[in-house]
């Protein structure tokens, strides 16, 4: 399979109702807000994290049917990434994301700020009614902990000296948590022994870091035009990924151009052709292999499913990218 929605085939309809309740829920109070919502939930994204969610909740029930609160889970957890994403490009002044213009860049920094505001607020008041505890704090802490991801990632700015269990640290705030969590939940709201949504949450979170670490190499390997962005944004804007800093321990010289932050003629050029003929992008391949096995080897205690085997296909697919 070549697309990553193509993947989703047991819970396709179950994402279409998701992209039309979320337009409703987001914009029925202001205009301005249905204009948003239509431009950041009818704008045809992939949509992972809440088909693996919905993925989830069919694997782990007996019927394989999704609950109304594994339903409004989903739609949680993409008002959540949905915010955090607004946010994130006011943070980093980026006028597309791939190859679609930001919020901000059509509605302004204020409306976009305010919208992800909304948006995280609003993805709380339907957490709360839920009605239950476990998830509103699992939750919760994915907000908290994307806060913390960008504030690490604004810190650590051309800091040459960042380790790799940094790197996956705040890999896992910004990206693995919320996928991580909202996995758990779902055992959770599905009734599932602590240790078996346990399993789920692992799944989530070596799914997540997996997940970034290939975005951070196919920021190295991938053209402009497929990226949606310039290639080695990331590395321009200070923030070191997996590739750079295992570049880093055979070319030293990195460390110069960095902490000088590419200020004079072709060191940002320089940096990149030494990451690429480095074995950087090598060993975060293995470092993102590792994780998707890790989280393979958590679904095996799940039964013989449509949906148990669209988790494994998308866990495989997530390497598939980078080929």
């Amino acid at each position: 399979m070549n697309s990553v929605t193509s993947l989703f085939a047991p819970v396709e309809k179950d994402l279409s109702l998701l992209a039309d309740n979320l337009k409703s829920l987001v914009g029925a109070r202001h205009p301005i807000l249905s204009a948003a919502a239509e431009h950041l939930f009818g704008a045809g994204g992939k949509r992972i994290r809440p088909a693996i969610v919905l993925l989830l909740a069919r694997a782990v029930s007996k019927d394989r049917e999704i609950l109304l609160k594994h339903r409004r889970l989903a739609e949680i957890t993409e008002m959540i990434h949905t915010a955090s994403l607004v946010h994130d490009d006011v943070v980093d002044e980026a006028a597309v994301r791939r190859g679609v213009p930001t919020v901000h860049s059509s509605f302004g920094n204020r409306i976009a700020v305010l919208a992800g505001d909304f948006l995280f607020a609003q993805s709380s008041w339907y957490l709360a009614n839920l009605d239950n505890l476990t998830v509103v704090k699992l939750l919760s802490q994915v907000i908290m902990d994307l806060a913390e991801g960008e504030i690490q990632q604004g810190l650590n700015r051309f800091e040459s000296g960042l380790s790799i269990d940094a790197y996956l640290n705040k890999s896992y705030y910004k990206t693995a948590s919320l996928i991580a969590n909202s996995a758990k939940s779902v055992g959770v709201l599905s009734g599932l022994p602590e240790s078996q949504s346990e399993q789920l949450y692992h799944y989530g979170c070596n799914l997540g870091l997996a997940f970034q670490i290939v975005d951070d190499i196919l920021d190295f390997t991938s053209s402009d035009e497929v990226l949606g962005k310039p290639a080695g944004s990331d590395l321009k804007s200070g923030n070191l990924t997996a590739p750079v800093l295992y570049a880093i321990e055979e070319r030293p010289v990195l460390v110069n151009l960095i902490e000088r932050e590419f200020s004079q003629d072709e060191d940002f050029k320089q940096a990149m052709e030494l990451v690429r003929s480095s074995r950087g992008i090598e060993r975060s391949r293995e470092l993102a292999n590792q994780h998707v096995h890790k989280a393979l080897e958590c679904l095996q205690g799940l039964e013989e499913s449509d949906s148990r085997q669209s988790l494994v296909d998308i866990s495989e697919y997530i390497l598939r990218r980078l080929y």
